[in-house]
């Protein structure tokens, strides 16, 4: 097998072979036909993504609706489609993956701030005195006619707190940030022994109404910039200075994520 770091299925496999973080990794295959009607099948909703995509481009969520006749359901951006069978809506699809290697993840209903959809992104990196720390945090919440949180997608962009405080109390945040710290430790370390060039990472987290992290995404290179929306300018300030001491720069301008209100 190639390993590319920025592939999301080269993660997926190196992270997959650690139990604990296996327990908080939707189950997750290439798309092909047939993997796809499969976890559709399974999980009812699935999303699909490119492999090496970024910036939430291109990505997909396709659900099976069983309310009266079966219907395939996709929508892709502001655009939603829906079609009487399966192979109908898999020649759509594909048309929309135009040739490229995506996969397929099971879906995870994400919790909603102001009735939108939200994940947190968490980043980790390369403490100047030696060793990983997670350095900050921050909710991306959906823009209100897309499927997806990232900020150039027309996300907006709050503190964690202001977004968790309406689902847990004081003490269970301070269990979850644990947990996600936890898991980001040990998906850097995994990584790491594939790529020890690896300095930084992003990780993208799905809360679900049990309070359970599950890791959505890996991104290797993190955009530092949404933290610039943040109140709280201390974060960034310590996301700048960890970078700098392992070379790192950052741009720090956000041209479409939003500062929640």
């Amino acid at each position: 097998m190639r390993f590319r770091k920025k592939d999301k299925w080269t993660k997926d496999v190196i992270m997959r072979k650690e139990k604990m973080l296996r327990k908080h990794m939707p189950p997750t295959r290439i798309a092909t036909k047939e993997q796809l009607h499969d976890m559709l099948l399974k999980h009812g909703m699935v999303y699909v993504k490119p492999d090496g995509g970024t910036q939430g481009k291109g990505v997909m969520r396709v659900e099976l609706s069983k309310v009266g006749k079966r219907r395939y359901i996709y929508q892709v951006g502001e655009r939603r489609r829906e079609f009487a069978t399966y192979d109908r809506a898999y020649e759509a699809i594909s048309k929309e993956m135009k040739g490229k290697r995506h996969v397929v993840q099971k879906g995870v209903w994400l919790l909603k701030h102001k009735g939108r959809p939200f994940d947190i992104r968490l980043m980790i990196q390369r403490r100047p005195g030696g060793g990983f720390e997670t350095t900050g945090t921050f909710s991306r919440v959906a823009h209100p006619r897309k499927i997806v949180t990232n900020g150039s997608q027309g996300g907006t962009i709050y503190a964690t707190d202001d977004v968790l405080r309406q689902y847990a109390g004081t003490a269970k945040r301070k269990e979850l940030y644990r947990r996600m710290d936890d898991l980001a430790q040990r998906t850097m370390k995994r990584l790491r022994g594939s790529f020890p060039s690896i300095k930084e990472l992003g990780l993208d987290y799905a809360i679900d109404s049990s309070l359970k992290p599950w890791i959505l995404e890996v991104n290797t290179k993190p955009d530092a910039a949404p933290f610039m929306l943040l109140k709280d300018q201390s974060i960034v300030r310590r996301i700048v200075r960890y970078g700098k001491a392992y070379g790192k720069t950052y741009k720090l301008v956000c041209k479409k994520a939003k500062r929640g209100i």
